[in-house]
């Protein structure tokens, strides 16, 4: 059986048991999502790098002490682990995280969807269209850029989305809602052009 195909729970059973590169592969399989989660909130790339394996150590124990329950959401649990962590290391700070990317030029959520082979002309404007939407994104309030950002970028169930955010499902998708919809008013004000 290849390793992608390999149900989460089967790769903890299995590192349970003593095969201890099943963690690997599954740290391996979810480490960009959660390193780009956290990454967005902190805009600081050695403290994401440092919240990053916290979140992966408390996972790692958890499960080690047996506590760890499968309900088949490994990735929401994780998300939620560094969900948590990042609040806890805001409170420690005593600031309020603002996703804000001017703050750090080198990390582009955009940067993490997958796009074809275009020509030049394609890809200035596919890039431009990016960094448009990601001005207008910005300018949208805390919670509704955390929920957009949770719902398209780690493909997140609105479900899983509230469970994180300690809100209810409808709140979660009343966020989303009002975020597409003053983003559809903020282009429409900006007369800004989306398409290629």
């Amino acid at each position: 059986m290849k390793a992608q195909t390999i149900q989460d729970r089967e790769l903890i059973s299995r590192y349970l048991k003593g095969d201890h590169s099943c963690l690997e592969d599954l740290i391996h399989r979810h480490k960009n999502r959660v390193f780009a989660y956290i990454l967005m909130i902190v805009k600081d790339k050695d403290l994401a790098d440092d919240l990053f394996q916290d979140t992966f150590i408390k996972v790692v124990n958890t499960i080690r002490a047996g506590s760890y329950n499968e309900e088949g959401k490994f990735l929401q649990w994780v998300m939620r682990i560094a969900h948590n962590l990042i609040i806890d290391h805001f409170r420690k700070s005593n600031r309020i995280p603002v996703i804000d990317n001017s703050k750090n030029d080198d990390f582009n959520i955009f940067d993490t969807i997958n796009v074809m082979d275009k020509s030049i002309e394609e890809q200035i404007i596919t890039d431009q269209i990016h960094k448009d939407v990601r001005k207008l994104v910005e300018l949208l309030p805390d919670e509704q850029k955390e929920v957009l950002y949770m719902r398209h970028y780690a493909e997140m169930s609105f479900k899983d989305i509230a469970e994180v955010t300690g809100v209810s499902i409808n709140t979660a998708l009343g966020r989303m809602r009002y975020a597409l919809i003053n983003l559809r008013k903020l282009i429409s004000e900006k007369n800004i052009v989306l398409t290629q």
